[in-house]
């Protein structure tokens, strides 16, 4: 299972709300690494029975019974106002639909799973609805007992009937497309009885147990009165530690902390949630947004531009301490950070010249020039992870590889995954003129200096941007592009238009992180799947249809041991990275973090989280 921004223009809260609202807990997921046992057998389950908490492969970090996570602080303070911001604006009040823009904080604030994830251990969610949770030997059904003291924020009880009812809209046409790929192994949900309920699944599937877990529990009551998919900006009834106050259309949300929080003293809420209010400004992109921090109108910011981080964070409230700088790492697996090409328009449909837009990039100079080098360039669809394709194939990863050697380029076999580089001795005019050469191979020739094909049609395509920090990252590349006799172009564009655009697929190039776990599973249907790629909405941008990568895909997904996973991820990774479906970009393994000097925080990092989770450990001093 992804999701982990990573560059100077990693993918903006909007950007990001898709995979935010699915499961509060699947970002925390997709950012873990480090699996227990790679390349080995899983270890045989012990015998199926109610437990606390589920992992992958049956190791728990903590034992029943356990007071807190070590991330989390039991001393933490309850109280005070968190004031952050969002970029854009919101036009509805249910982050779980296609159409429209749903406020920050709504998916963790607002709505909770059956379980939780364990930040500081590789993925393993413990109970939070359920009370117990029970994997079938068989593997083929999972069993939640609920709590019996899960309250929804109106004091009506959570039952097994609104668990069923959750399942069967999210995989209904109402909810956002995603859910019904992502759960489309889960069959059904039988009630057993007034606090248990089994669901099953269609396949045995590794991580299906979790993605159960991870469901979004949704007031049955509620949406009988709201209609899921309906417009407008009712505050939705849920089971979080906080219920929506105050809503200003599009500008900002505040949430107060409910004093009748049913989960407040449970192990896995101990010391989170501190504060009595959040409050989400919104504002037009993140260099308005930085100059609004400094000014005092929010608490705390993740810097994702360098020159921000390396050069504006100054000022006499830096100098006197009011305002912190800190530098904090993660553990996250980097996945792909690229500008996707987008497959389904005619002239990107040819490898070679998807290839010649990736040599055209010089990410030594953008690096060097734009971010004090701050960076490193993503080199697999896996960076930073031991999933990445190193070398070239061996062992299972090729007997996987070579069922489909006749379909798939030779540099699959031949040649280790290398980023397109400007370091000695290569330089951008040597990968200019290759790409001249891979452009006429595929019928494109300049003429007047203009890139034409035999039909005498123009090579020219946009750039679509949803924040204008990209704009002095573009410029250099369309220059390239341009030397090369394209006629390309890039602009910004409002979030809900950009949003539009990329759920209706109506796009030549954009910028978007393709987040990645150590336990790759069902969400990777969703990105690289033939089955995905008309699908609107969904995060197959690139368009691929390729029946390598579907089979490929499956291979990850129903892998039965660590070493079927590693094999089938690095044959995956193999595959994309020589399709050439994005231009690679770069990440970093830390966050970049300015807040307001009033919090304070427990002693312990987690290992596998966003800013937002770390700072819900936090609290004012």
């Amino acid at each position: 299972m992804k999701k982990t921004a990573t560059g100077p223009n990693s993918p903006s809260p909007v950007k990001n709300q898709l995979l935010a609202a699915f499961f509060p807990l699947l970002l925390g997921l997709l950012a873990v690494t480090g699996v227990a046992g790679a390349g080995e057998k899983n270890p045989e389950l012990p015998p199926a029975q109610p437990t606390h908490g589920i992992s992958i492969d049956g190791i728990l970090k903590y034992p029943e019974g356990f007071k807190h996570f070590t991330y989390a602080s039991p001393a933490a303070k309850r109280g005070g106002e968190l004031v952050l911001h969002d970029l854009g604006g919101f036009d509805k009040m249910n982050p779980f639909t296609l159409k429209g823009a749903a406020p920050a904080g709504l998916d963790t604030l607002v709505f909770e799973p059956l379980a939780v994830a364990s930040l500081d251990e590789p993925f393993a969610a413990y109970g939070l609805i359920a009370q117990a949770i029970e994997l079938a030997e068989d593997r083929l059904s999972v069993t939640f007992t609920l709590n019996p003291a899960a309250r929804f924020s109106d004091g009506s009880p959570v039952r097994v009937e609104d668990v069923k009812f959750s399942l069967e809209t999210l995989k209904s046409s109402q909810a956002h497309p995603f859910y019904q790929h992502y759960l489309q192994d889960i069959s059904r949900a039988e009630i057993l009885d007034e606090r248990r309920i089994r669901f099953h699944f269609t396949r045995v599937n590794r991580e299906l147990h979790l993605i159960a877990a991870q469901i979004p529990v949704l007031s049955e009551q509620f949406y009988r009165r709201h209609p899921f998919d309906a417009e407008g900006l009712t505050p939705p009834t849920g089971s979080g530690p906080y219920l929506v106050e105050r809503v200003v259309p599009g500008r900002t949300i505040t949430y107060r902390r409910n004093p009748d929080y049913w989960a407040r003293d449970l192990n896995v809420r101990r010391g989170m949630f501190n504060f009595e209010t959040i409050t989400f400004k919104y504002f037009k992109d993140q260099i308005v947004s930085l100059e609004a921090f400094k000014a005092g109108e929010f608490d705390f910011m993740a810097i994702n531009i360098a020159k921000q981080w390396a050069r504006d964070l100054d000022g006499a409230r830096f100098e006197r301490g009011e305002l912190v700088k800190r530098e904090v790492p993660h553990h996250n697996n980097a996945g792909m950070q690229g500008f996707v090409i987008n497959t389904r328009r005619p002239i990107f449909q040819d490898r070679r010249v998807r290839q010649a837009l990736n040599l055209a990039f010089d990410f030594e100079w953008t690096n060097r020039t734009m971010f004090y080098d701050q960076y490193t360039p993503c080199d697999s669809y896996f960076s930073n992870s031991y999933l990445a394709a190193r070398e070239l194939p061996a062992g299972l990863e090729l007997e996987y590889l070579e069922k489909f050697r006749q379909q798939l380029p030779a540099e699959v076999f031949t040649t280790p995954l290398t980023p397109v580089s400007t370091d000695p001795p290569h330089s951008l005019r040597g990968n200019l003129l290759r790409a001249v050469e891979l452009l006429a191979e595929a019928g494109w020739r300049v003429e007047n200096g203009v890139l034409r094909n035999r039909q005498g049609e123009v090579f020219s395509f946009e750039i679509l941007l949803d924040s204008p920090s990209f704009e002095r990252v573009m410029a250099p590349y369309v220059k390239n592009l341009q030397r090369l006799g394209m006629r390309v172009t890039y602009r910004q564009i409002d979030a809900a238009l950009y949003m539009r655009r990329l759920n209706s697929f109506d796009f030549d190039m954009v910028v978007t992180v393709f987040g990645q776990s150590q336990s790759p599973g069902n969400e990777q249907r969703n990105y690289w799947h033939s089955t995905a790629a008309d699908r609107p909405g969904s995060r197959n941008l690139a368009g691929i249809k390729d029946p390598v990568v579907d089979r490929l895909v499956d291979k990850v997904i129903y892998a039965e041991t660590q070493e079927e996973l590693v094999a089938a991820s690095r044959a995956l990774d193999r595959t994309l990275w020589y399709g050439y479906y994005v231009v690679p970009n770069w990440y970093l393994d830390s966050w970049r973090l300015t807040y307001r000097d009033t919090f304070a925080w427990p002693e312990t990092l987690p290992l596998y989280y966003r800013p937002f989770q770390l700072l819900m450990t936090w609290w004012v001093k």
